[in-house]
């Protein structure tokens, strides 16, 4: 496959470029990038450091991938940013690259969407099949699961986890730990119910949704201590592929903590 370099754009000794790679007009490549085969750049994207791009990616105009970290400590370390197979960039997407203090990565999966104008910060790791709608910004360290879903304008607290295939309404302020499956909303953010329309997506029946429901219930709308609410979740879901889940990402110690319920909501009935 012929590569395709605009005569306006500049490419550093050093870079690779796959094969089948579209440069448009007025961007830059730093000498340490690696461009996967059939990767697309648009027109004015700029990126730079030790970076890879996957395979068939599309970066729009006005990106930036792998520039340094907003973080006061960095010193220039050689740090890196990697973008997935098949992830679409849209116009002034930021990827920073990561920092020696934290994993030295800043990593986005594959088929993953980003809308316009999205932030992802230094050390930030986000899953495959995401999706981040516009304005969305995050601190650094943020853990984002698979098939997870951003709405717009969401500003998301540095360190924080959201696990799989959860949804974060638009314009929340999300300061702690989104569980998997969860639905949270507000500003700041509450946890509202389960992602089922997700779940549904994803392809789990009406008795897996319900057995997690049931669960999710017991977790953050019943009474007493939650911890042991947690084991009395365990001792009668445990085996239960999508509550062990939920179960492990609660027992994985956090900077942040969890989001918790604040009402009573029945949008999450299967």
């Amino acid at each position: 496959m012929e590569i395709s370099i605009h005569p306006s754009s500049i490419i550093a000794p050093g870079a690779s470029i796959g094969p089948g790679v579209r440069v448009g007009p007025f961007c830059t490549i730093g000498p340490e990038v690696v461009i996967g085969a059939g990767a697309e750049l648009i027109s004015h994207v700029v990126v730079d450091g030790r970076t890879r791009i996957g395979e068939d990616a599309k970066l729009y105009p006005f990106c930036t991938v792998g520039l340094g970290p907003q973080d006061l400590k960095y010193a220039g370390e050689p740090t890196e940013t990697e973008l997935g197979p098949r992830s679409v960039l849209r116009e002034h997407v930021s990827i920073h690259r990561g920092t020696a203090t934290g994993t030295g990565i800043t990593r986005v999966g594959a088929d993953c969407l980003l809308m316009a104008v999205v932030h992802v910060a230094h050390d930030c790791v986000i899953g495959n099949g995401v999706v981040i709608a516009n304005n969305v910004v995050m601190g650094g360290h943020v853990h984002i699961g698979d098939n997870a879903v951003i709405g717009g304008a969401a500003a998301i607290h540095q360190f924080v986890r959201i696990g799989r295939a959860a949804m974060v309404g638009g314009v929340s302020g999300v300061e702690a730990d989104v569980i998997p499956f969860g639905s949270v909303m507000g500003n700041r953010a509450w946890l509202a119910g389960l992602n089922v329309i997700g779940l549904r997506r994803r392809g789990y029946d009406r008795a897996q949704i319900h057995t997690v429901r049931a669960a999710f219930r017991l977790l953050f709308r019943g009474e007493g201590v939650f911890a042991e609410r947690v084991e009395q979740a365990r001792q009668n879901w445990g085996n239960d592929a999508l509550v062990a889940e939920i179960l492990a990402f609660i027992d994985t110690p956090s900077r942040r903590g969890l989001i918790h319920a604040a009402v009573e909501d029945e949008d999450d009935a299967a």
